[in-house]
């Protein structure tokens, strides 16, 4: 793969395009959780009984702070999944558009970033000459 600033410049603009196209998303992980509960009587207390859930959660952190949000139907859960599943594509994106972008740092000559003014500017010599 060529790596010349016009290739890299194209790379970074497809990339700038597929994010445009992201839909909803949110950050987290969608875990699931069963278990017991506390009456005695319930069947979830039975031997072999495989018990309550699964329930599925997502978790994701605001401000700091672990935030949790169980889902009460299959549609939800189906829609957090595919919100969840978009925030990593965009993650996975936003690497590809730094890594493009580093490369498209390193290979644009100094001279192609000059303002008018520093362009203007006469060259001062960085060795100079003494009398003798």
């Amino acid at each position: 793969m060529s790596n010349s600033l016009p290739t890299l410049e194209a790379q970074r603009a497809a990339i700038q395009r597929q994010i445009s196209q992201l839909g909803d998303m949110r950050s987290g992980s969608i875990s699931t959780t069963g278990g017991r509960c506390g009456n005695p009587r319930c069947h979830c207390h039975q031997k072999d009984d495989p018990g309550h859930g699964p329930f599925y959660r997502l978790t994701r952190k605001v401000s700091g702070k672990t935030v949790t949000e169980t889902f009460s139907t299959p549609a939800a859960l189906r829609k957090a999944e595919r919100e969840v599943a978009e925030y990593h594509r965009f993650r996975d994106l936003g690497q590809d558009l730094l890594e493009v972008n580093e490369k498209i740092c390193q290979s644009r000559p100094v001279e192609d970033t000059l303002t008018p003014e520093e362009k203007k500017r006469p060259r001062r010599s960085t060795s100079r000459s003494r009398a003798k």
